[in-house]
C-alpha cells in the first residue's frame, strides 16, 4: 500500500516540510516517485518514518541519525555498527529518563505540598514573593 506525502506527514507525526528535509538531507534515501514526480510512502517507509520518530523524539541529533542511515547503506557487514549506535543512545535516553523521574518525584512532592496547605518560599516568609 503506498501513501501521500500527507498521509505520511500525518501517520509520522512528522511536517511535510521535514519529510521534504529529511528527503534533502538523506534520511529517508528511498522514497519512491510517481511519474509526475510526487513522493509516494510505502509501508517500509512510514516503518524507517517510525524509528526516525522514535529516535528524534528521545533526543538523537540529527547529524547521528545520519551516521546510522549510513550504516545501513553499508549492509549486513555495519550491523555491529548500528547495534552500538543504538546502545549508546539508549544509555542516553536510560539516563534522561533517570533524571526526568527524579524531576517528577520532586514535582509530586511539591504539589502534595501545596495540597497540605503548607506555603513555603526560599527566604522562609510564607508572605514571600516568591513562591517555590
Amino acid at each position: 500500500m503506498s501513501h501521500t506525502p500527507k498521509q505520511a506527514a500525518m501517520i509520522s507525526g512528522f511536517s511535510l516540510d521535514t519529510l521534504r528535509y529529511y528527503e534533502r538531507i538523506g534520511l529517508l534515501p528511498r522514497v519512491s516517485r510517481t511519474a509526475t514526480g510526487r513522493r509516494v510512502f510505502s509501508e517500509i517507509d512510514l516503518k524507517w518514518l517510525g524509528l526516525l520518530r522514535c529516535l528524534r523524539d528521545t533526543g538523537m541529533p540529527i547529524a547521528e541519525m545520519l551516521r546510522f542511515v549510513q550504516l545501513m547503506s553499508g549492509g549486513a557487514g555495519t550491523t555491529t555498527e548500528r547495534a552500538e549506535v543504538l546502545t549508546a543512545h539508549g544509555r542516553r535516553v536510560e539516563d534522561q529518563i533517570l533524571r526526568l523521574q527524579g524531576h517528577l518525584e520532586q514535582i509530586r512532592g511539591k504539589i502534595e505540598t501545596y495540597r497540605g496547605g503548607e506555603p513555603w518560599s526560599p527566604s522562609g516568609d510564607d508572605r514571600g514573593v516568591v513562591k517555590a
